[in-house]
């Protein structure tokens, strides 16, 4: 690949990579290997964890892999962003420091080609879904955080999993709308860093949006052990020009 054709920037999201979901880890693996090293940057938009309990939990066998692999790709030369997203907020130091990454505060801005990009999980511009607002404020908050990640790890773990099928039951209820984002959020980062795009996932719908001729890219999540398989990724280069690929699930 020539400099010229080298992408930018990649941006991916909501992998949810979890033991249970082999392929879809395996097809990240590969994914770093053939497409983000040939990046100068790799941007990773949030979910890439099923979970995270914290970074103590790096010692786990599958958390040390995917650490190694991110490592390797940070040696090799790309750089590597961390936005956090509502499975794995409470990413730290350590994590960053062990795969050679850099952690980014919501929203972040970046500019290419003469287009000013916004970042964001998704997640707080799910304004119509009350309920899960008052909780993604409550487990933001700093002292929150300090409690939880004071707790033994195996008794964080329990209660994520507690979380995580109550998320479930909750969902299962729920109006697809209220769980999206919404416009008048939307606007808001727009007009807050005077973007003329955005690049979030979170809401598993991959599309392109206008708002008033600004553009929204919404990331697909990435699933390859349950069908309908899917995922794919953004690449942005330095004309500014952004492309969606999808990946090959054939």
């Amino acid at each position: 690949m020539t400099l010229s054709a080298r992408p930018f920037a990649l941006f991916i999201s909501d992998l949810h990579l979890q033991v249970s979901h082999p392929r879809t880890v395996e097809a990240f693996l590969r994914f770093l290997a053939e497409r983000a090293a040939h990046a100068e940057r790799l941007y990773l938009l949030g979910d890439i964890f099923e979970y995270w309990a914290g970074d103590d939990d790096i010692a786990d066998p599958f958390n040390a892999g995917i650490v190694a692999a991110l490592r390797a790709l940070s040696d090799a030369g790309t750089a590597v962003y961390w936005l956090a997203g509502n499975r794995d907020f409470l990413v730290g130091p350590a994590f960053a420091e062990a795969a050679g990454l850099t952690l980014l505060q919501e929203p972040t801005l970046i500019e290419s080609g003469g287009r000013r990009i916004a970042l964001v999980h998704g997640d707080a511009q799910c304004t119509h879904d009350l309920k899960y607002m008052a909780f993604r404020a409550q487990v933001r908050e700093p002292g929150w955080q300090a409690q939880f990640l004071g707790m033994p790890l195996a008794q964080r773990k329990a209660i994520i999993a507690g979380l995580r099928e109550g998320s479930r039951e909750a969902q299962s209820g729920q109006d697809y709308q209220i769980m999206d984002v919404t416009p008048d959020a939307v606007d808001a980062v727009f007009a807050a860093l005077d973007a003329t795009v955005i690049i979030h996932g979170h809401t598993h719908r991959p599309a392109v949006h206008e708002h008033d001729g600004r553009l929204r890219y919404v990331l697909p999540d990435w699933e390859l052990d349950e069908a309908p398989l899917r995922g794919g990724w953004i690449a942005l280069h330095r004309d500014g020009s952004i492309v969606r690929h999808d990946i090959n699930v054939a």
